[in-house]
């Protein structure tokens, strides 16, 4: 590789670790509760950091960690897990017009720093994005999470309870902030609103699958919606 090719990639690395970085503000606490969770269910400094490492899953490794502090099963966990990132694939299929140019290894790397946050990103530009950019932009995330998910194993031994400092307001935070960028179309409002309004009713009675539900439903109303109106793509 020349060094202008060297310094055009470091440039669109960069340009996308800098476009990336308003949504890194959100994720710092998210990694903190995280990393603190972690050594609360018991699991040592090492195993901490890479679970980290290794799963960079914000959503699933809350979830997870939640599931082995309460004592369930490994069935219930990868199951769990499972339908928790199954969004991933709709990302995958999204996103297969950027990457399509891509080497394996590339379109793997890629693959596993595939965020909420780097596909919004994505989605938002509505141009072919080059390897480099989109790297940028999930590696910075990947750093962040990392290092806040170190600091959050390390406030966990000298601060107790970090539960109480409501930290896991930052998902909801994360997700508000990649939302409404892109809610731009009457479909995907409406189809927003009424995940919204089903997920807090059904959350009133107890329902445990009401997150999934609100989700299902709200992609069928604004595909319906959309149809009905005749939007444009």
């Amino acid at each position: 590789m020349s060094y202008q090719q060297k310094n055009h990639w470091r440039r669109a690395m960069m340009d996308g670790a800098v476009h990336a970085s308003p949504l890194h503000l959100a994720v710092i606490p998210w990694g903190v509760l995280a990393g603190s969770m972690a050594v609360e269910t018991g699991l040592d400094f090492w195993q901490s950091i890479a679970m980290s490492a290794m799963l960079f899953a914000g959503a699933a490794q809350l979830v997870t960690l939640g599931l082995l502090n309460s004592g369930a099963g490994y069935i219930t966990i990868v199951i769990s897990v499972f339908f928790i990132t199954s969004q991933h694939l709709l990302y995958g299929l999204t996103m297969r017009p950027h990457v399509s140019g891509f080497t394996t290894p590339q379109r793997i790397g890629i693959g596993f720093l595939l965020t909420d946050e780097l596909f919004a990103i994505s989605a938002a530009k509505r141009q072919v994005l080059s390897f480099p950019y989109l790297f940028g932009v999930g590696f910075s995330f990947y750093l962040v999470w990392v290092i806040t998910s170190l600091l959050g194993i390390l406030m966990a031994n000298m601060v107790g309870d970090l539960s109480r400092l409501h930290l896991d307001f930052s998902v909801v935070a994360t997700l508000l902030a990649i939302v409404v960028p892109l809610t731009k179309k009457i479909s995907t409002v409406c189809g927003v609103l009424f995940s919204l309004i089903t997920a807090i009713t059904l959350s009133m009675y107890s329902i445990s699958s009401a997150i999934v539900i609100a989700g299902v439903g709200g992609m069928f109303v604004s595909v319906a919606v959309s149809r009905l109106l005749k939007e444009e793509k």
